[in-house]
């Protein structure tokens, strides 16, 4: 195979927003979400960066993210899929939006039953065909 030849990947990494937020809510739930997954399935993460001048960077993810949008409905749905096949995965509920540390947000999350949260995002990672059916009824971000 040559090095020039694209990349095909049997996994993918999709981020599913609800379609109400505002843009610096979607931006800053994405960057929540996508940091679960990178600590937590180390496989997702590439090798560390360097430019030619030897200055080093941190690793990033191996491969693309797909950020969707979808009604409240739709992620609750699409979370109820990834639970069912196990995915790894991470949540953001609109009560984040009034904590501001790790501690407090965990807890927020704790109160709430699973089918009770009031989720504003999830990212999901797995086998592509796995990703697309928990995904489905999302659209592309605008």
């Amino acid at each position: 195979m040559s090095g020039d030849a694209p990349v095909r990947f049997d996994t993918k990494i999709t981020v599913v927003l609800r379609d109400d937020l505002e843009p610096w809510q979607r931006l800053n739930v994405t960057a929540f979400l996508v940091s679960g997954l990178g600590t937590a399935v180390s496989e997702v993460i590439g090798e560390p960066y360097e430019d030619a001048d030897g200055v080093s960077y941190l690793p990033m993810f191996r491969q693309p993210v797909l950020v969707l949008e979808a009604s409240k409905e739709t992620l609750t749905a699409a979370h109820g899929r990834a639970l069912s096949r196990a995915l790894p995965r991470a949540v953001f509920t609109s009560d984040l939006f009034g904590t501001g540390n790790d501690r407090d947000n965990r807890a927020a999350v704790r109160a709430v039953p699973t089918g009770e949260l009031d989720l504003v995002g999830i990212a999901v990672y797995g086998s592509r065909n796995a990703v697309d059916k928990v995904v489905k009824g999302a659209r592309m971000h605008p």
